[in-house]
């Protein structure tokens, strides 16, 4: 089965950085990355990747127009079973509270700690097969 993972965050140079740090398991084909440069891009692309191949969401909390945790309830109602992770440079505890009360299963600060990310996909992977 074809896994995918959507990485939400309107920096282009995110897709880049993502495609580095995971080339060997893209290579490999373990699993495959979709990027959206907002929201609403990424919530269209979710609904266009089939479940259960969807398995992961990594967003970013700021972004212009609607923000990751705008996008948080959106994406939980369409895809409940599809854990989300937010993304952001301000960890603070009210960021956190938002974002666990919002559906995330989890929050990472930037700059992003992979080895900690490879972790998360490695138990979604194993969930997913």
């Amino acid at each position: 089965m074809n896994v995918y993972i959507l990485v939400v965050d309107d920096e282009p140079d995110v897709e880049a950085l993502f495609r580095q740090q995971f080339r060997r398991d893209l290579r490999a084909g373990r699993f495959h990355m979709e990027f959206a440069l907002s929201a609403p891009d990424a919530i269209k692309r979710a609904a266009e990747v089939r479940d259960p191949s969807l398995i992961l969401i990594l967003s970013d909390i700021n972004m212009p127009g609607m923000s990751g945790l705008d996008m948080l309830p959106k994406v939980r109602a369409d895809h409940p079973h599809v854990p989300v992770i937010m993304i952001t440079a301000y960890g603070d505890v009210e960021t956190r509270r938002k974002a666990i009360e919002g559906g995330a299963t989890g929050l990472l600060t930037k700059p992003i700690d992979f080895a900690q990310l490879r972790q998360e996909i490695d138990t979604r992977l194993e969930q997913a097969a």
